[in-house]
């Protein structure tokens, strides 16, 4: 039987075509990079007002390299919108009952734009005592006393993870004000290779969630023990570095007598930052790459979460 060499070449050109098409789609991805969302909050030097800042004075790096900024948008107006959720440790003692008032109104002093959520730490769970809502009042309401009970929490940071896997995926910017002692009881702390915080952390990173702390001591000895203590503020406060929030009355052991510096300090933040898009470079494989973000405008700094998860396929 004879062979049509003009079918042969025309087979073998439909062949090529779609590696071809493959070939050029991973040129194109590489010269342009990855597009990579964060969200910054600008936090000017004491005593220095804050900056307007340009997208051309934005910088991005990866180790020594450069990143493109594609966008640079105000968290304001339409780009707004804002999910936060409250979680309360139920192992708190009940000098934390001191404090809802200012808890209440924090919340009801947030931006129509804002909706708030309320669950509480118990049994290493989240239990969700009012969803996201734009009605700040039934989220002010919905919060009660602790339990205050010794060992209603096994780990806050397996209720930390609960609460972020039961959180759907939303274009809001979203946060989380934690307020416990961070004691992980299950792990016993005494170094920083916790694989729970580990989990929870990395959750709110792949999750754009930027995670806040206040510390609140617990109930029971472990409320007093300065070991104990040590350890829970340094996980809570290493969450908080990981994801650009901020950890609030770090190095005491008893209660502070008001959360509402810390509260307002947190609305403050929360009211200057922007939305961030940069190219990163596609890596070899899936994983983490560490960023760093610099401006040229003095006495600011733009804080964000420490790395971004990338993938070849992303």
């Amino acid at each position: 039987m004879k062979t049509c060499k003009f079918c042969v070449m025309a087979l073998s050109i439909v062949a090529i075509l779609p590696a071809m098409a493959l070939s050029q789609s991973r040129q194109s991805a590489e010269s342009n990079g990855i597009p990579t969302h964060l969200v910054v909050t600008v936090e000017p030097h004491k005593d220095s007002g804050m900056p307007a800042i340009n997208q051309n004075e934005v910088m991005v790096y990866e180790g020594k390299t450069r990143d493109q900024v594609t966008e640079w948008t105000p968290a304001q107006g339409e780009h707004a919108a804002l999910q936060l959720y409250i979680l309360i440790d139920d192992s708190s003692g009940q000098s934390l009952g001191t404090q809802l008032d200012d808890i209440r109104k924090f919340i009801d002093n947030q931006p129509a734009s804002t909706q708030v959520g309320v669950a509480y730490m118990r049994n290493g769970t989240a239990q969700i005592v009012q969803d996201l809502t734009a009605d700040h009042a039934a989220a002010a309401k919905s919060l009660r006393l602790p339990l205050g009970e010794l060992g209603a929490n096994a780990s806050p940071y397996f209720s930390l993870s609960d609460l972020i896997k039961k959180w759907p995926s939303a274009s809001a910017r979203r946060a989380i004000l934690m307020i416990s002692d961070g004691i992980d009881a299950y792990y016993g702390g005494g170094d920083m290779q916790d694989p729970y915080v580990d989990e929870a952390m990395n959750l709110a990173l792949r999750g754009g969630i930027m995670v806040s702390t206040i510390y609140s001591p617990g109930a029971g000895h472990f409320g007093h023990s300065y070991w104990q203590t040590y350890w829970g503020q340094l996980y809570m406060s290493q969450i908080a570095d990981a994801t650009g929030g901020e950890a609030y009355y770090m190095g005491f052991t008893g209660a502070p007598v008001s959360f509402s510096p810390y509260l307002n300090e947190m609305a403050a933040r929360l009211s200057h930052q922007y939305l961030l898009t940069f190219l990163a470079k596609p890596p070899q494989k899936a994983g983490w790459q560490k960023i760093r973000l610099t401006t040229e405008v003095p006495k600011v700094d733009l804080v964000t979460a420490d790395r971004v998860y990338l993938s070849p396929e992303k």
